[in-house]
């Protein structure tokens, strides 16, 4: 008799346990991000070798760092798909205002900035004011960004930006870069704003459930359009160290990347339905995106199979951000 009802108390106990670990945003990218490092290393030791790990830190800090502004866009219940062509126009009228126009090196660099917040201000009150989807708004804002930034250059790169831009964007600080400082900085920053601050709090419930925040009391119309902001600003911070880094200007920086970093968001733990999430759980998918890239070219295996893995665990991801809403009705 007591065999029968410990039984009942202990599988109920293992459910309860099941579904507070899925409740947990990091947790669906953390334990799969051990053990690919895991398997990876085991395969091939020069996967967790000094000289790979920090060639994994420069390069995932480019898109780390709009990753970050998307993630509270994307809690807020938004999404921006313009990131990666605002930090090439960014990157193309800074360097062209350094090579072409005079310009020193803090001006240019300050305008840079001014784009991505033009584009964002754009976007948050053409989203949010006119009713326009996102998807559709910042979808014009990608082809805008990328058709100027071609018209300004016709295609070619952009050469002659100042020399301590150069030196800022090629330096290693503590053998790494200053972009991967910058990035982990950011994550802090937006880890301690969703979790510590009233304006985390607000993005949180802005994106969980619009309408019980307005009676709330919160301007959910000013909080969307302050993460639209927020997110152009990182993207053509993104943009400006990238040109710094190649000593140039090239209109094709940033193709592709307002996918990956979608992507980035989804596998970090951030809810496709807005309100869940965190900065931490986004480093943690950007960590997972990169091993699995660098583990492959490691292994040898063909650089085509590599979006398919991407593919595979993106899906994964958000059937477990389904699991984790539907565990949370129970």
């Amino acid at each position: 008799m007591e065999m029968s009802e410990s039984t009942p108390r202990r599988s109920t106990g293992v459910v309860y346990a099941f579904r507070r670990v899925l409740s947990i945003p990091e947790m669906g990218v953390l334990v799969p991000l051990v053990a690919l490092l895991w398997v990876f290393n085991s395969m091939d030791e020069a996967m967790l070798s000094h000289d790979n790990i920090v060639v994994m830190l420069r390069t995932m800090s480019y898109t780390g760092i709009i990753a970050v502004g998307q993630t509270l866009l994307m809690i807020a219940g938004e999404l921006d798909l313009s990131v990666g062509m605002v930090a090439g126009l960014s990157g193309v009228v800074s360097s062209l205002l350094m090579a072409e126009h005079g310009w020193s090196g803090g001006p240019a660099l300050l305008a840079g900035l001014l784009i991505g917040c033009i584009a964002g201000l754009i976007n948050g009150l053409v989203t949010v004011k006119v009713g326009l989807p996102a998807f559709v708004t910042t979808l014009g804002m990608l082809f805008m960004a990328r058709g100027i930034s071609f018209a300004l250059t016709n295609g070619y790169f952009v050469y002659g930006i100042a020399d301590w831009v150069g030196e800022f964007g090629t330096a290693t600080p503590l053998g790494l870069s200053w972009n991967f400082l910058i990035f982990v900085a950011l994550v802090i920053i937006g880890d301690f704003i969703l979790r510590q601050t009233i304006f985390g709090s607000m993005i949180t419930a802005t994106g969980g459930n619009k309408q019980a925040a307005q009676v709330a009391g919160i301007n959910t119309d000013r909080v969307k359009i302050a993460c639209f902001v927020l997110t152009g600003i990182l993207a053509s911070i993104a943009g400006l160290l990238v040109m710094a880094n190649l000593k140039t200007g090239d209109p094709n920086v940033g193709t592709a990347w307002e996918l990956r970093v979608i992507a980035i968001c989804v596998i970090g733990g951030i809810s496709l339905f807005g309100g869940v999430g965190t900065a931490l759980g986004t480093s943690l998918g950007i960590m997972l995106m990169q091993v699995v890239r660098s583990g492959l070219v490691i292994v040898e295996v063909d650089i085509n199979w590599q979006n398919v893995a991407v593919g595979i665990i993106l899906a994964a991801a958000a059937s477990v951000d389904m699991l984790r809403r539907r565990a949370k009705k129970y």
